[in-house]
């Protein structure tokens, strides 16, 4: 048997940034994915200024991206209507998933971690320490980080189910040509597109990325949703092959993991449950939990591994709390015309979406200034309905 400190399953941005990190400070690092790199996964793919700043605190240099890559024009709009245009945001980068994520796994096995790529998983086993592959190796481990996505093998091994789905989102979306390729258009954000989530048109160097995506429980039609989304910029939706996946919006773990098993980035739940943003929560808790896991090994404890990564977690945690505190205002149907109109009138409120984003200011301080404006909400929501 193959032994390990460090076992990572899932080489995406959780998992490679877990098994850098691991590999950078000296441990010996397995990086398994059942799929080989380059692989295609359903994501708009764009990466904000926060993600950016995780990915240069982690890998020691700026993501490469290109002047067409870079979006600094956002389009908003309410059940297609337009509600506002910003010229000046924060930058958003377009990437294809495709080529990231193969980036991402390249740094990490660059950096020393055994490449484990395109062999699935066929059992953990908590009490002895071990994974085993489906070819038949087996490999010890001192922790282990789960970082396989929403449907987390790890996460079912630990608690019997991967999520919740009464909570769970779900996204649907497809990759425009053609006529539809446009790599100087603006990012377009349509809320209403779904309930409790919203529609986006990302402009890409070869293609469109156009999807709509929300609270699973509120969409029990969401292809219906998506092929009237599609109809209404043009696209014909017979035509298209649409890709869904579960997304866990702001249902995250507060507890993400047990002993020595940590889990990061979608398999723990960390994607914002407004902007459905998830790339810079992965990279982070992905660094987080290589660091935790250091710690507990330095220390001859892995078992401490998820203590230590509890309390370097708190800060994200409760981010994500604020954002949950503050969705029903934006998505509640009752209040979403309100929102929507203020919105249309406030630049500074569309302007503070993209800080968000970016990473410029925090929920905290957006719960703050929302619950001055909630009595306004409120008015304008009453008045729509009149």
């Amino acid at each position: 048997m193959d032994r390990f400190d460090v076992i990572v399953i899932g080489a995406g941005p959780a998992g490679a940034s877990a098994a850098f990190v691991a590999a950078q400070a000296g441990l010996r690092v397995a990086l398994i994915d059942r799929r080989t790199f380059p692989r295609d996964k359903l994501c708009g793919g764009l990466v904000t200024g926060r993600a950016r700043r995780h990915y240069a605190d982690i890998f020691g240099h700026e993501m490469p991206f290109g002047p067409q890559d870079r979006k600094t024009t956002v389009d908003f709009r309410y059940r297609g209507q337009p509600v506002g245009i910003i010229e000046d945001a924060p930058a958003l980068c377009a990437t294809m998933r495709w080529d990231m994520d193969a980036m991402l796994c390249g740094h990490a096995l660059a950096a020393g971690a055994q490449d484990f790529t395109g062999q699935a998983v066929a059992e953990i086993d908590r009490d002895s320490g071990t994974v085993t592959l489906k070819g038949g190796a087996m490999l010890g481990y001192g922790v282990l980080i789960g970082a396989d996505g929403v449907n987390s093998q790890v996460a079912r091994e630990l608690f019997d189910q991967p999520f919740d789905r009464a909570r769970i989102g779900f996204g649907l979306e497809i990759e425009a040509d053609g006529a539809h390729v446009d790599p100087a258009a603006p990012i377009r954000i349509d809320l209403g597109a779904a309930q409790w989530g919203y529609g986006w048109v990302f402009p890409k160097r070869c293609s469109t990325t156009v999807g709509v995506g929300g609270v699973l429980a509120r969409n029990p039609e969401m292809k219906r949703a998506m092929s009237a989304y599609c109809e209404m910029l043009g696209i014909d939706a017979a035509e298209a092959s649409f890709k869904g996946q579960f997304l866990p919006f702001g249902d995250f773990r507060t507890v993400p993991g047990q002993g020595a098993v940590l889990l990061a980035g979608d398999a723990a739940g960390l994607v914002d449950p407004i902007t459905g943003e998830g790339i810079g929560y992965a990279m982070q808790s992905g660094q987080l939990a290589a660091k935790a896991a250091l710690a507990a090994l330095s220390a001859g404890q892995p078992e401490t591994a998820l203590p230590h990564y509890c309390r370097a977690l708190r800060p994200v945690h409760r981010a994500l709390l604020m954002a949950r505190l503050i969705r029903p205002v934006i998505f509640l149907p009752a209040l979403e015309p309100g929102f929507a109109r203020a919105f249309q009138r406030s630049s500074s409120l569309r302007r503070d979406y993209l800080r968000l984003m970016a990473g410029e200011v925090e929920y905290e301080q957006i719960l703050a200034r929302l619950v001055l404006r909630l009595p306004r909400f409120g008015l304008m929501a009453l008045r729509a309905r009149l």
